[in-house]
């Protein structure tokens, strides 16, 4: 098999796909309909910094099945409500099957929503600072999984700003996958149908 055909996966629909999304119906929803989809909305930026916090040292698709849960948790991401979360809030959260029960990242959740109101406060919105991290030169198109890199420079250099700003949960990684996922780099992989239209999508927002 080669190489290319690797990063690729033909749906029954007969279109290609970025292989990651495997077979399971609601990944590949998400890789069609939102994944390098281009956003500007702070809240939903907001909520996915710190969804891809939470990921980490698990798989996406745990996130995702569940992510309604976790909006309900956290009042849709509305930061300016999480950021009055308590210890109380807190402990509840611990309790919470249908979240990640980590209270670490729980508690980063709280802090990082105080973090984004200063943010806004400072930079006009969430969307003006994390957009800036896009990169000026043309990033290389992945036909190969030896292309795929997991953090870059301008993840690393979003990732020191958010945490000198006082952010967690914000390593270079977990800014690269943001970065990817909302569409501040296009990543869908050479040959994937959906590449295009992410393409046309950034370029309608410019």
């Amino acid at each position: 098999m080669s190489e290319k055909k690797a990063v690729l996966l033909t749906g029954p629909d007969k279109l290609k796909r970025c292989w990651w999304c495997g077979d399971d119906p609601e990944y590949v929803g998400y890789h069609d309909a939102e994944w390098g989809r281009p956003v500007e909305n702070d809240t939903r930026l907001f909520e996915k910094i710190c969804l891809e916090g939470f990921q980490a040292g698990l798989s996406w698709l745990t996130i995702l099945r569940k992510r309604n849960e976790f909006r309900e948790a956290f009042a849709d991401f509305d930061y300016k409500v999480v950021s009055k979360m308590t210890s109380r809030d807190v402990n509840k959260l611990l309790k919470n099957a249908g979240i990640v029960r980590h209270r670490g990242k729980i508690e980063s959740t709280i802090n990082n929503a105080k973090m984004a109101i200063q943010m806004e406060k400072e930079f006009g919105s969430l969307a003006d600072f994390f957009w800036q991290y896009e990169p000026k030169k043309r990033v290389p198109v992945i036909k190969s999984l030896q292309d795929c890199v997991a953090k870059t420079p301008e993840s690393t250099a979003m990732s020191k700003a958010l945490k000198k700003l006082g952010w967690s949960f914000v390593g270079p990684t977990t800014c690269y996958a943001f970065m990817q996922s909302m569409g501040i780099v296009n990543d869908h992989v050479q040959g994937c149908h959906f590449r295009k239209l992410s393409t046309q999508a950034r370029d309608a927002l410019r």
